[in-house]
């Protein structure tokens, strides 16, 4: 029995219908705990990410570091050796304070990149009080292609060390026309103490 929006099946048999009418298969989920580093790696221990989907979904729970720092990623073309994909991208976020005396809306030239092989910031400066953690989503459009750069887009909420809440925005591109075969998470600084990361293929 599935759940019913619009006059459209969402979720049937263990499987998410994406916003576009294609079913969300989950693949693969990495369970922190102290790790340096969650890397999804295709065709090791289970993971996808070659052209069976064109489109590539993760999905962030409760991820909380050991130090304050910022959440972030990088790509690689050579199975995981290196993490080193240049990418250009773009980051605007939201902020709140528990306080309720600061807001604010803006762009974010420090964490964007311009022809830069650094890893990409999706959560900056999650703070590491026992209940603050990030959560969220990236997904990956066409990882496979070897004629087409590599788009991607994010969205994170956030705790930010100074009691605000960050809603950050995160687009932009892998400048290569290598497949992209593979995909690293880590904090800045610090281990990720806890949480875990879900990858789905929209077919």
């Amino acid at each position: 029995m599935g759940l019913i929006s619009n006059g459209s099946t969402i979720f049937d048999n263990g499987s998410m219908a994406s916003g576009f009418g294609g079913n969300m298969v989950f693949i693969k989920k990495l369970t922190a705990s102290a790790s340096a580093t969650l890397s999804f790696v295709d065709g090791s221990d289970g993971v996808v990410l070659d052209d069976t989907y064109k489109e590539y979904v993760f999905t962030f729970n409760n991820m909380h570091s050991s130090e304050n720092g910022g959440f972030q990623f990088n790509m690689s073309t050579d199975s995981g050796s290196n993490y080193n994909v240049t990418k250009t991208t773009t980051y605007f976020e939201a902020i709140h304070n528990e306080a309720d005396s600061a807001s604010g809306l803006s762009y974010k030239t420090a964490r964007d990149l311009a022809q830069s092989t650094s890893y990409q910031i999706l959560a900056n400066e999650v703070g590491t009080d026992n209940d603050k953690n990030a959560s969220g989503t990236l997904t990956i459009y066409n990882p496979s292609s070897t004629v087409f750069v590599k788009h991607f887009i994010a969205n994170f909420n956030s705790t930010y060390s100074a009691d605000y809440t960050v809603n950050s925005y995160i687009a932009g591109y892998g400048n290569t026309t290598s497949a992209v075969d593979a995909i690293r998470f880590q904090f800045s600084s610090g281990n990720i103490d806890a949480g875990d990361i879900c990858l789905y293929g929209i077919a």
